[in-house]
């Protein structure tokens, strides 16, 4: 019986009906947007905010590419920044993870915790003074260990909290350095940041120069140094106040006292100092 051979046929051609019913079928692809850690991942007011690990891991990921070996050799050769756990970020690069990061008292808390130099330099724009209790302030400034985390979170952070003035008082009077030394960083950052308070808040604040001064230690002497400076500077009031607490130590016969007292009469009696509170009336008189 002779076989016949089947014709290989190609299968229709689609009509364009078809092919536009095919087309709607497909799911359109979306392009996947660049990640960025400190602009999207972490905003704050998103309603999918990650969970509080991941927002510490994106900002150290972000930290450690901003990481700068020859930032690090400065901090300690150039700026006497010593510490066992820094990675070597600029100011400008932390101000820059922290910008997009918000107010965040539960981020702030997971970033000090790491111990990282540069998180918790970070800390003290991300966190919120009027949720930063007392015993958080002694737990940290406990951790302190160079001038500065001490001055930044002072200046940053401590200062616009409830406690800041209590703290001015207890930590002036501490024997650890860098405690001691927050005392009067603080001290010195509410005569620039706190308008609200009276001539007599500084004037005790005078007392505790006074009795602080002959701390040899060189991180002491110099935060009572600017604080001396620094009250001297705020209005002719305190400037003349200032300035008998400034002789006293200069006549000191203990060289730190005598340091600090001869240093800040130069300045308060300098003639730009002068001509910027004549310029200015005492609130207070």
């Amino acid at each position: 019986m002779p076989t016949t051979k089947r014709m290989k046929t190609s299968p229709p051609k689609p009509t364009r009906k078809t092919a536009l019913a095919n087309r709607a079928k497909k799911k359109p692809q979306t392009a996947k947007a660049p990640i960025n850690p400190t602009a999207t991942t972490l905003r704050t007011n998103n309603t999918s905010q990650p969970s509080l690990e991941r927002q510490v891991k994106a900002v150290l990921a972000s930290l450690k590419q901003l990481s700068d070996k020859r930032v690090l050799e400065d901090m300690t050769k150039r700026y006497g920044v010593y510490t066992t756990k820094a990675l070597g970020v600029s100011m400008s690069n932390i101000q820059k993870v922290a910008r997009p990061l918000g107010r965040n008292h539960e981020l702030a808390l997971a970033l000090w915790e790491t111990g990282w130099y540069e998180a918790r330099m970070l800390t003290s724009f991300v966190d919120d003074p009027a949720l930063v209790t007392s015993a958080q302030m002694d737990e940290w400034v406990r951790d302190f260990d160079n001038w500065g985390i001490c001055d930044t979170l002072c200046f940053n952070l401590f200062d616009r909290t409830s406690h800041a003035w209590r703290k001015v008082s207890q930590w002036s009077k501490q024997e650890s350095e860098f405690i001691k030394r927050a005392g009067f960083a603080l001290l010195w950052s509410l005569t620039v940041h706190d308008k609200a308070a009276s001539d007599e808040q500084f004037r005790q604040g005078l007392v505790l120069i006074l009795r602080a001064a002959s701390d040899e230690r060189h991180f002491v002497k110099k935060a009572v140094n600017m604080a001396l400076r620094a009250i001297g500077k705020r209005n002719p009031a305190l400037n003349a106040a200032a300035m008998v607490i400034a002789r006293r130590l200069a006549e000191s016969t203990e060289p730190s006292a005598r340091w600090v007292g001869k240093d800040a009469l130069r300045e308060l009696t300098s003639a730009s100092v002068t001509r910027r509170l004549a310029s200015r009336r005492s609130p207070e008189g």
